[in-house]
């Protein structure tokens, strides 16, 4: 009997304020591109940058919650959820769940998603799509790591992020970001990042960032939160295993720092979208509460 049911598609439709979010960060990157006399490469980007996949890694042994891609939200295992918003992103060409569990691989396989088998050495996500990719061994631009906690991503977002990287040629590295809510601020599952002028990265953080004299929650400040989707150019991802931990990705737990300690720049957009991510049990309660209430089956 397999592990867990094959559904069909979840179909819920991304809101138009994040494409417009998502419009307006791609076009401040073409901006930026034509600044720094990249117009040739922008260009030609669709040829460079063009041949795209979605990796999403899962492991079962993690330390705050053991299983959790295999957990049911709302009859469907998380991981299943996750593979279905990916799968209608424009930009992707192949989509494949990267594990170094048999439970989940055949959770996977009954509901027809290709599987990669990775090391259980894998330190972060990022390594287990480096090996995958090494394990595919077809030649890929861009990769995106689709976090599997975040099963209502939406495919907007991934196209998003695709585009941005596509039109940011001094970048190796892109995410997305959304506004923080006051009641995450100090929780240290939601990582807050801050942005310069351009759309570059300059600091994610467990804490509250930025962080003023007083020590509360400013109403009036747009704080982000960072959503886990990102994507790498392909190059720069074999190099990345081999760049030493660095103390502030260490200190801080959270790789990208390491991208950006190590003097790469990372393009951010911001989309509109309520994140709800799943880094406890407890989340299951709240996401499932939050898809009864807007009639996501």
């Amino acid at each position: 009997m397999s592990i867990c049911s094959s559904s069909s598609s979840s179909s819920s439709s991304s809101s138009s304020s994040t494409k417009s979010w998502i419009l307006h960060g791609l076009a401040v990157g073409a901006a930026i591109a034509v600044a720094l006399g990249a117009r040739a490469y922008v260009a030609g980007s669709s040829k460079l940058r063009s041949r795209v996949i979605g990796i999403i890694p899962a492991r079962f042994a993690s330390t705050r919650f053991q299983g959790k891609p295999l957990v049911q939200i709302l009859g469907k295992p998380m991981i299943q959820r996750t593979w279905e918003r990916a799968k209608l992103a424009e930009t992707l060409d192949q989509v494949v769940v990267a594990t170094d569990d048999e439970k989940i691989a055949e959770c996977c396989r009954s509901f027809g998603a290709e599987v990669i088998m990775t090391a259980e050495s894998c330190r972060n996500g990022t390594e287990r799509c480096t090996e995958a990719l090494e394990k595919l061994g077809k030649k890929y631009d861009i990769v995106v790591n689709i976090q599997g906690d975040e099963p209502l991503i939406e495919p907007e977002i991934i196209d998003g992020i695709v585009k941005a990287l596509q039109a940011a040629p001094d970048a190796v590295f892109s995410t997305a970001v959304t506004s923080l809510k006051p009641e995450d601020a100090f929780d240290p599952n939601r990582v807050k990042c801050v942005v310069d002028n351009r759309g570059y990265a300059i600091y994610f953080s467990r804490g509250l960032i930025p962080y003023n004299k007083s020590g509360k929650v400013n109403p009036q400040f747009p704080y982000l939160l960072h959503l886990g989707i990102q994507s790498y150019d392909t190059k720069f991802l074999k190099i990345y295993p081999e760049l030493t931990p660095t103390p502030l990705q260490l200190e801080e737990d959270l790789e990208q720092l390491k991208v950006l300690e190590n003097g790469y720049k990372m393009k951010v957009i911001k989309v509109d979208h309520e994140a709800h991510g799943v880094d406890t049990p407890e989340d299951v309660e709240k996401i499932e509460r939050f898809m009864r209430k807007r009639n996501l089956a």
